[in-house]
């Protein structure tokens, strides 16, 4: 490839992407974030394809949630495969049984009926506005996560802001420099760039322009500062010698290792993707179970994992928006609207379901089908970004431009940042 093709193509916004491996890109950025500012962690999790809420915190006691669904409404507690009883009235999908304990920690909550106000059921444009923070406006420039980044204290490095995936996502995405590592263990590892020769032949092609030359620089300690932070030998020796589980909970040991290892490292975003069950979804088994299952597995590894720094972490997982009520003719779920959104952490006032929740009746729902939305997703995100984040009023309204909703009537932390 030509240089000139090359360089250009790199070009993001008034940021400079700069490879450095197969799958794993930095930013350029000036500074350094210092450790007091970037303490307080936030982990955002995105299960893309619209995860069915009412399975995963399901209203066993509604009598209309199991005429709904015939065949595949959780059982009861305390039945083969039911639903762990969490309040009398919610249960948890048994798949998710290993966040069970933090549950009863009082460490984890859930905020049911939550969603965008915006009425699409496009996959794309929901999670598009889930990603930018701006729901029904799609000339959106950058998203949520980055213009948050740009208003915590301190300076930030690119490694200061982590995707793990193949590509940075539209919720990074801005004028503030981020890192994208691929997931797995290539995020970590050497790579072609970190041969003498190849890194030598990029510095002398970039020697002549003063940006390139800078950004190039930041990326390959950008690498160096992961690969660093990995301490893959150790991580082995600490597990000794057993393999890791495949996907989600393999990527989350190796998040919670970079965040012990690199206090620069303060956000973490991830996706998963898998949840769009159209046909044979499953109750208590079945295929959502098979998604939930390491999905559950993973965060519980996460949190065990951080140890001490549990406490300073909220993890908030969403999805673009819920499915609907009634069961399909394929064992399945269509695309709803209301969800439910989790929230994790140390300091989260857990072990309640949070919500103006009203119920499955058919003048209950939306459109006579879907759960409604009667909490903004913006306003859980809110309260993240102001008690666990510390961000003032001025600049919750530069993260959320759009703030036109109320605060939610409850507090999902037990006390401010």
């Amino acid at each position: 490839m030509k240089r000139r093709n090359f360089l250009y193509s790199m070009a993001a916004g008034a940021g400079l992407l700069i490879p450095v491996g197969r799958a794993a890109w930095a930013a350029r950025a000036n500074g350094v974030a210092t450790e007091a500012a970037t303490k307080n962690k936030l982990i955002v999790i995105m299960l893309r394809g619209a995860v069915d809420g009412l399975n995963v915190v399901a209203p066993y006691g509604d009598s209309n949630y199991a005429r709904l669904r015939p065949a595949i409404a959780l059982a009861r507690p305390g039945q083969t495969d039911g639903a762990i009883d969490l309040d009398g009235y919610f249960g948890l999908h048994p798949a998710l049984a290993d966040l069970h304990d933090l549950w009863q920690q009082k460490k984890v909550a859930f905020v049911h009926a939550s969603g965008s106000p915006d009425f699409t059921r496009s996959h794309f444009d929901a999670q598009d506005y889930l990603e930018s923070g701006t729901p029904g406006r799609k000339g959106t420039t950058d998203g949520w996560m980055n213009r948050l980044l740009g208003n915590l204290p301190g300076t930030t490095t690119p490694t200061r802001a982590v995707s793990v995936g193949a590509v940075m996502p539209r919720i990074l995405s801005g004028t503030v420099a981020a890192s994208n590592i691929a997931s797995g263990a290539a995020g970590t590892k050497a790579n072609v760039l970190d041969r003498p020769k190849v890194g030598a032949a990029f510095e002398q092609m970039y020697k002549d322009n003063d940006k390139y030359a800078k950004a190039f620089s930041d990326a390959k300690e950008a690498h160096q500062e992961m690969m660093g932070a990995s301490m893959e030998k150790e991580q082995q020796a600490a597990d000794g010698g057993a393999p890791l589980p495949n996907g989600f909970p393999d990527d989350s040991t190796r998040v919670a290792t970079l965040l012990k290892n690199d206090p620069k490292i303060q956000m973490v975003f991830m996706a998963l993707g898998g949840w769009d069950t159209h046909a044979n979804q499953g109750a208590g088994k079945g295929q959502l179970a098979n998604r939930l299952s390491p999905l559950g597995l993973g965060l519980a590894n996460l949190a065990r994992r951080l140890g001490p720094m549990f406490d300073d972490t909220t993890i908030v997982v969403m999805s673009e928006f819920g499915r609907t009520a009634k069961q399909n003719g394929n064992g399945g779920t269509d695309h709803g609207h209301g969800n439910v959104m989790w929230v994790l952490g140390g300091k989260v006032a857990g072990g309640k379901v949070y919500g103006d929740w009203r119920g499955l009746g058919n003048d209950q729902l939306y459109e006579g089908r879907d759960v409604p939305v009667t909490t903004d997703f913006r306003s859980v995100l809110t309260q993240v970004c102001e008690r666990h984040m510390g961000l003032s009023d001025n600049q919750l309204l530069k993260v959320f431009p759009e703030q036109v909703y109320a605060r939610s009537s409850f507090n999902l932390f037990v006390n401010k940042a």
